[in-house]
């Protein structure tokens, strides 16, 4: 069993004995110090796993000693006591690289919190640097991945609120989850949000939670986002897409720490790590006064940018071989690769959506190329909204051939339904005639036999 040490730094005898109590029950070693130089030396004669340090000491303060242990220790995660209230005091310390912060008074079910996560940083763990999740976003070799990769796994050891700028497309959401995965709070649960995609009615529910019957269609309990993260990571995509009103109460959220659901009386503590991101300029959203000065400024602590795809051309190959695979396995296909030409092509292509858009040329691609090698004229680059149906124009241009032909309902209809109805009834009718044999199928429709299996895939006709 691991005996972890912490240095506690407070010029106050009845503080430090408190802290010293507190920790020392968790089962912690102490060592106390009551101003900055004693510290120094404490943490140059011992080798400690946490410290606590209160920001006004008599030689100087804790952001000093934050600075410090970050050049000589960095290592040790260090948590500053701040005044009550006194935000900005907090954010300098986060900024300077501070684990976290807990207010005076300090109420000791929130220093335990804090205590906890930050001895998860001493725990070992696996390497995590060449990890990523699907769809493999943080792949790739150039100097600008490599940066944001050492980003990610410094920003994990602190519970600093980060703001993850970049444009749409270029895995902002992934490099937050890389964030969460590499840190102390990787037990506990991811949940990302897009912001924009909440009716503006229903966010407060959406965010804090409601008590059965505190509104026309409440008929349970709900926890809320907040609630649900409790423990771990809350991803705030598009965060510039909130309103006004809900950004003075998201404010209140984080400063605060605790929530109160739609209809109830009292507050719910929450311990959640606030990670947000949007791809619009959000200091330019709030000169304009629809983005918030002081929510900017407390969920903005740090700033992570998320390099677009044209700024690192040379991940493109291992990026799209590593796609590929997964297309392939998702289909239950033989792997494509891309000819020498092809990979020069996309290494050209300016790529406004990024590695969404990646993913999305290579996987059309893959679905409508006959062989195993897909060539710089199967990427269809530049067209894709065409290309993108070409596999229902097929269809539905098969059926008609067939003297079928295609009716267009009258009035408003569902086009993506209307399509896939199209599709659904072709494909059917081409494997009965072939009496299910896949190959012929294909061929009768005049696709390749991967497009039929990517349809039957997406069909849910297997």
């Amino acid at each position: 069993m691991t005996t972890y040490t912490a240095l506690i730094v407070d010029d106050e005898p009845d503080i430090r004995d408190l802290l010293e109590i507190t920790l020392t029950r968790m089962g912690i070693t102490t060592l106390t110090a009551p101003d900055l130089t004693s510290a120094r030396k404490l943490l140059e004669q011992n080798t400690t796993h946490l410290c606590l340090t209160d920001m006004n000491l008599p030689d100087g303060n804790g952001i000093e000693l934050v600075q410090w242990i970050q050049k000589h220790s960095p290592a040790t995660p260090v948590a500053v006591i701040t005044a009550y209230g006194n935000m900005d005091t907090a954010i300098e310390s986060l900024k300077a690289g501070a684990f976290d912060f807990v207010s005076k008074p300090v109420e000791l079910p929130r220093l335990r919190e804090l205590v906890n996560s930050a001895l998860k940083l001493a725990e070992p763990k696996a390497d995590t640097e060449d990890t990523a999740d699907e769809p493999g976003l943080l792949l790739g070799k150039s100097p600008e991945i490599r940066k944001l990769r050492n980003q990610t796994r410094k920003l994990a050891r602190s519970q600093a609120p980060v703001f993850i700028s970049g444009e749409s497309g270029s895995g902002k959401e992934l490099v937050a989850r890389m964030i969460h995965l590499q840190g102390p709070r990787r037990e506990g649960p991811f949940i990302a949000v897009n912001c924009g995609a909440i009716p503006s009615e229903l966010m407060e529910s959406e965010f804090f939670g409601h008590k059965k019957g505190s509104f026309t269609g409440a008929v349970e309990n709900k926890d809320g986002l907040f609630r649900s993260a409790n423990g771990g990571t809350l991803f705030l995509d598009e965060v510039a897409d909130l309103p006004l009103a809900m950004q003075v109460k998201l404010l209140r959220a984080i400063q605060e720490k605790a929530v109160r659901p739609v209809g109830d009386t009292k507050e719910v503590p929450v311990d959640i790590r606030v990670l947000s991101a949007t791809h619009k300029n959000l200091p330019e959203l709030v000169q304009e006064g629809s983005f918030r000065q002081d929510l900017f400024y407390r969920i903005n602590v740090i700033e992570l940018a998320v390099p677009p795809l044209r700024e690192r051309p040379d991940d493109i190959p291992l990026l799209s071989s590593h796609i590929l695979g997964r297309i392939a396995k998702e289909y239950e296909c033989d792997p494509a690769a891309l000819t020498p030409e092809a990979i020069e092509r996309l290494r050209g292509y300016d790529f406004p959506g990024n590695v969404r858009e990646l993913e999305n040329v290579l996987e059309r691609a893959f679905t409508l190329c006959d062989a195993d090698q897909i060539g710089a004229d199967d990427l269809h680059l530049g067209n894709g909204v065409q290309h993108a149906a070409s596999a229902t124009q097929i269809i539905a241009e098969g059926q008609a051939g067939e003297g079928e032909g295609v009716a267009v309902p009258d009035g408003e209809i569902d086009l993506e339904g209307y399509l896939e109805t199209i599709e659904r009834q072709a494909i059917e009718k081409a494997l009965e005639a072939t009496r299910w044999n896949k190959t012929a199928a294909a061929k009768r429709l005049g696709i390749s036999f991967r497009a039929l299996r990517y349809r039957l895939k997406k069909l849910g006709m297997e």
